[in-house]
């Protein structure tokens, strides 16, 4: 199956976090383990570069960009899996970006948007196809509680029709401006081209589940791209098969459960402001990493944050893989 197939399929694409020693360098070591794990876990694709791994590899005091993308494509290379490169700024750094992870050997690149924060609708266009001729678009919705903005119907309908575009990420945080991409993407003739993902960490579930219907047409988020999915992710592969079954009881159900730790783990009461700790914390629990230290020193849990993680731990027991990471934790740290 190609790439291409694969995302139109529908898979999971968990957002792959920066593995870093006490001393906020990189671990090369548990950064491979990273990688390993998702795979071992049955992700169909990982993302490497984006929000989770943290916007400041980009920054020159760490140099990491490349580094960091490179690491991720010696475990992915021989993976059947969807290799994905978050590209950020305006368009001569988006292009410089685009251009070595396409070298890299990377699919497809998710664009943000974050830097364009006031710009006209025209002028966003005019990146994206700048970006896409070097590379295949992932489209990304960013919710701007962590630096995207609002992006109108007028936009995502011209964003769709551009054919390098292969897939979205909805992640607003917000059910109209989820609608305002879907019906975009029914209205431009490209439905069948184009596959749609859930970033919506508070409506994973219900995202997956709901015909979405415009006359005639119906349309389905497929999978997910989610930092949320950089830990428990075994589980996150269990339940997308189990809907793709159609296996739809109970999901509801288990919907609210994922919502209210997803609140716990990226700190919904403080703003998110503990996002990356929280996933960093989950992992540190596992092994996975060996602490939860950011590259910003000042980036860590809030106050009140590890009981909540406590506290849908002991709620959800069921969400969690931590018996399966401690079976094969030896062998991805090797």
């Amino acid at each position: 199956m190609s790439w291409r197939e694969r995302l139109r399929e529908g898979v999971v694409i968990p957002a792959h976090p920066l593995a870093l020693t006490a001393a906020r360098k990189l671990d090369e070591r548990r950064q491979r383990a990273l990688t390993r794990y998702y795979l071992a876990a049955g992700a169909g694709g990982v993302a490497v570069g984006v929000h989770t791994t943290q916007f400041e590899i980009r920054d020159a005091r760490f140099g990491l960009f490349e580094p960091v993308l490179e690491l991720a494509m010696e475990e992915l290379r021989a993976a059947d899996v969807v290799k994905v490169a978050g590209i950020v700024g305006r368009t001569p750094q988006a292009v410089r970006e685009a251009e070595f992870a396409a070298r890299c050997g990377y699919d497809v690149g998710l664009l943000s948007l974050a830097a364009w924060r006031d710009a006209p609708v025209p002028e966003l266009l005019a990146h994206a196809r700048a970006v896409a001729e070097v590379i295949p678009l992932f489209g990304f919705y960013l919710q701007p509680a962590v630096g995207g903005r609002h992006l109108p119907y007028a936009f995502w309908r011209e964003f769709a029709e551009m054919p390098r575009v292969v897939a979205i990420k909805i992640a607003p945080f917000n059910r109209y401006q989820t609608l305002d991409v879907v019906r975009a993407v029914a209205d431009s003739g490209r439905a069948d081209d184009i596959a749609l993902y859930t970033g919506n960490d508070d409506n994973i579930v219900a995202d997956l589940l709901t015909p979405f219907r415009f006359g005639a047409r119906t349309l389905h988020i497929v999978g997910g791209l989610l930092g949320h999915w950089a830990v428990w992710t075994l589980r996150a592969v269990e339940m997308l098969k189990r809907i793709h079954a159609e296996e739809r009881a109970s999901w509801l159900t288990m919907g609210a459960e994922i919502t209210d730790a997803n609140a716990a783990l990226f700190d919904a009461a403080n703003k998110f402001r503990g996002c990356i700790a929280g996933i960093h914390e989950v992992l540190r629990r596992q092994g996975l990493l060996a602490g939860r230290w950011c590259l910003n020193p000042d980036e860590d849990l809030s106050h009140g944050q590890p009981d909540e993680i406590d506290r849908v731990y002991r709620a959800y027991p069921h969400l969690n893989d931590d018996a399966f990471v401690r079976e094969h934790l030896d062998a991805w740290l090797r």
